[in-house]
Formats: C-alpha cells, structure tokens, sequence
C-alpha cells in the first residue's frame, strides 16, 4: 500500500477545515472538510455504481465543481480518470472510448447526447455529473483505502502527436508526486493558503493535475472559471487578490488589451507562468509595466505539463528562455547522433526526470521511440546559450497549438482526403491573431472543390478547433522530397502569406 494522490485534500482537511479549497464562479466555495467529505460521498456513489479499483472513468463536461468531486471520488476509490475533450464529435469521441474502454463515462447535460452517439452500441454505462450535486450535504462512510502501489495508475491523459489518433499518456502516483515536489522546491510562491486562479478547460494535464491535485495536495486554495473571459478574469485577478496563475500567450494578450488593464490592481500576483506557444516582447512587456513578471515555461503532456520555467532573474535578462530544467528535471538539445549541441546549435530537445511518463496507454512500441536511454525526445527544436538557458525555436513534429490546444496535420488530412475530388492535401500552420496559430490546408483538388466544401467537410468531422480557417486549392500536386513525402516545410515556405494574417475560408 501506498500514499494516494488523494490524501494531500485528506491531510488539509484536518489541518485547515475551513480554508476554502474551491471558489468556483467567484461565489461557490467548497472548504477543505467540505470538499473532504464531498469526495468521500462522490467515492461511496462510484462504488454503488460498480465502479471498482483499476477500473477507467471518462469523464467529460465544463468546468464545473461536479467535475472536481467525481474525479476526486474515482481516485479516492483508486480507478482511473480519463478526461474527454469536451470539444470532440462522437467519432473522435468513440475513438478515446474504444481505447481507453471505461467502465462509465460521467458527462455534462450538454454534452449527454454527443457521449451517447459516441457509445452506441457499447455497454460503457453514462451518467450525469449532476448526480453528484446532492451528494454535497451527504455524510458517507469512506470506502475502503485501495490497496494501490506506487505504479499504479491515476490518469490517462489523452493528447495528440504527430499521428492521426491520441495518444493516452499514462501518470502514477509515483509521477504525481514527483512532479509535485520538484516544481515546488524551486517555486516558493507555492505555500499553504495561496490563491491560485484557473481558467481554462479542466480536462487534459493542466486540468486534474496541475490545477486540481497539484494544489489540492499543496493546500492552496484555487479560483476556477466557467472559463475564460478576459475582463471577468482580470476583474477576479484584482478583488480575489490572486496569486498564481498559469495560461496560453493567448489569456495575457485578450486581457492586456482590455481597456480596464492599465487601472487594474494585479500587484498580488507572484507567480505567472506561460506556456503553449511563444509568448510576444510587446505583451510580456505590457504585464511587466504592471509589475507582473511573465515567465516562459516549457513542457508537454508527456513531461508532465511543465518540465522547466524561466528564473525571475532570467525572465527579465532572457525573456524568451524557458529556463533549464528543475530540481531534478534535466534537459538537452542533440543532435540527430545523441551527441550535445555547441551553444546557438539547434537540435531535439531530451528530456529526464522522475516526472517523465512511465508510458502510453497500450501503445508500447511508441513510447519505446520517444524514450530512448532514460531521455524522453520531445520533437521540439531548441537552442541552448554559452549559459545553458534553452529557448524553443521550432517543432519538429510539427504540432499546430491553437488557443493552447494540440492539433495533429495529419489528423486533418485524413479527414480531408475523405471528401471526393481532393487528391492531394498538406496542412500547415498560420498566423493567427487571437490564437496564436491555426490550422491552413493546401489541397490539390479537382476544380469541383471548394473552399467553402472543404470548411463543411471538416465542421462535421472535427473538433472546431481543428477546422482550417484557412484553404489553399491548386490545380497542380503538392511538392514532394526525394523520398516520396509531401515537402511540408517547403509547402510552408511557398506560402509566406500565411505567416502574417491571411483571410480565412469561407
């Protein structure tokens, strides 16, 4: 037997009953012991259900505190979370489903009839997160302790690489807690009491373990959002005092150009990370001038959500650095051989560290290629300094991160290629003023095929995000490499338009 991810919300509950551990909305708050035994009762309901130790839970929906309690339960009872993108059609749905097989699936009322299309034919039961409202006042025994080991699973974290389908990223309680550790030696704005604000979606690694177990095992008390709304966020950043926040470039941009930025008190802000894309000079600038330091981090949902971030001191010397690493979390920029790069040599950048994933979700010969002689390889390019700072410069694999979500190309292209009369299809990212990047898709078609079609086409198809707004049609093939492979990179080149903002699809 072993410590649970669990037992940090236990542990506080006794310590500060009634410090609040949830304000959700600004108005709803669910203190330590309340949560406590919340969880507890949430737990008790899971195994009524059935729901037994190891089993996988999905669970999909807004950011609600249902969501918290029903996942807090399934841990407490010892399955297994494995949150669903709420923005997913029932055929990327199903998908997760038929890989992950859950026991149940717990959803939103509005998205109850997507998760049902999504399981016909299945006997995965589904259930509404509004079960778990009237367990609130609900005093439950708590369930038997899990007789769990320290490998045995918590989550399955589904994201997207360079291949078409997800990839369940596997976190253990050994994991959890390493993470947990090593990000808060080195960050003291980490202490008992501190006000942290999320407003993002909970599903995902940013979700249940950085902004849920994280500061639930921390005892820091945590502000979510329905989600992201620029001046509702900044106004709860200035009267709820926060302290700690952590977002996409695309939060700090929408906020700093609110009108309302110049006159709001954010002087309570301590710890301020950034990560999904490269944030700009102009708007770490912005925060800076409200003496709010922007700090550039660095991870992926392999490592962990965040496996380095950028000093203070660095952040201000070298504000495009992601820093070099944590306590324990080691980092390296290669080449192609394994071998070091010299300094402003780009390579891969490797990472080790006791946070790293122990695997993926049934998919062996995958993780095998990523982690290679205890160095996970990220498919990011980066650059290292004479000083050892790392800045990230490229994607290897290519990934489009829209509004701080993953987009896989080739997943687009293959629903693309589906619609007639679409011969040849390359997807590649564009400037994108509100999210940083978008999906653009250069197709060689057959002149029946329009812009407008193929926008349809993936509407029905993919998630919104993942929809090209911008469509590029040719009437000659796609350049390709010596090997036969669609040249991506100098498709990208061709297109120099797309590098600044071009008109979107029809």
């Amino acid at each position: 037997m072993t410590e649970l991810v669990t037992d940090g919300l236990r542990y506080w509950a006794r310590q500060a009953p009634g410090r609040p551990a949830i304000v959700f909305d600004g108005t709803d708050i669910a203190d330590y012991q309340t949560l406590d035994r919340w969880t507890d009762a949430a737990a008790r309901f899971h195994a009524d259900a059935g729901l037994r130790a190891g089993d996988r839970v999905g669970i999909i929906g807004d950011n609600s505190l249902e969501w918290v309690v029903a996942a807090i339960g399934a841990l407490k009872l010892g399955a297994v979370v494995v949150p669903f993108n709420n923005r997913f059609t029932p055929d990327e749905l199903r998908y997760l489903v038929d890989d992950a097989e859950p026991r149940v699936v717990l959803t939103g009322e509005a998205y109850r009839d997507r998760m049902a299309a999504a399981l016909a034919g299945t006997s995965v039961a589904l259930l509404g997160l509004g079960e778990f409202t009237g367990l609130r006042q609900t005093a439950a025994p708590p369930v038997p302790r899990p007789a769990a080991g320290p490998d045995d699973l918590t989550q399955i974290v589904y994201t997207s690489g360079t291949s078409s389908r997800p990839k369940g990223v596997l976190f253990t309680h050994r994991s959890t807690f390493n993470l947990i550790a090593d990000f808060a030696f080195a960050e003291p704005a980490l202490q008992p009491g501190a006000r942290m604000i999320y407003v993002l979606s909970m599903s995902g690694a940013p979700g249940l373990l950085w902004h849920i177990l994280h500061p639930l095992t921390r005892g820091l008390s945590i502000f979510y959002e329905r989600g992201f709304e620029p001046a509702r966020t900044l106004r709860r950043i200035s009267e709820a005092k926060i302290q700690i926040m952590a977002g996409v470039p695309l939060l700090f941009e929408q906020m700093a150009g609110l009108p309302d930025f110049a006159a709001a008190d954010l002087s309570s802000l301590e710890l301020v990370t950034i990560a999904g894309a490269r944030a700009s000079v102009p708007v770490i600038r912005a925060w800076l001038d409200k003496g709010v330091l922007l700090r550039q981090a660095y991870g992926m949902t392999e490592l962990g959500g965040i496996s380095s971030v950028n000093p203070p001191e660095q952040a201000l010397e070298r504000p495009e650095s992601v820093g070099q690493g944590t306590v324990f979390t080691r980092h390296r920029v290669v080449r192609p051989d394994g071998t070091d790069c010299d300094a402003e040599e780009s390579g891969e950048i490797i990472v080790a560290g006791p946070g790293v994933t122990p695997g993926y979700w049934r998919k062996e010969a995958a993780y095998a290629e990523a982690m290679r002689d205890g160095w996970f390889h990220s498919g990011d390019l980066g650059v290292k300094d004479a000083d050892g700072w790392i800045r990230v410069v490229d994607r290897l694999k290519d990934i489009i991160i829209t509004g701080g979500y993953n987009v896989a190309p080739s997943e687009i292209e293959a629903a693309i290629s589906e619609l007639p009369g679409v011969i040849e299809v390359c997807v590649i990212s564009a400037a994108d003023p509100k999210f940083g990047e978008t999906p653009a898709a250069v197709i060689y078609a057959e002149p029946a095929v329009t812009a407008a079609a193929v926008t349809a086409h993936c509407r029905d198809r993919l998630a919104g995000y993942k929809v090209p707004r911008h469509v590029i049609l040719q009437d000659q093939p796609l350049e390709r490499m010596a090997s036969g492979k669609i040249a991506r990179r100098r498709i990208r080149d061709a297109h120099p338009e797309l590098t600044a903002v071009a008109a979107p699809a029809g």
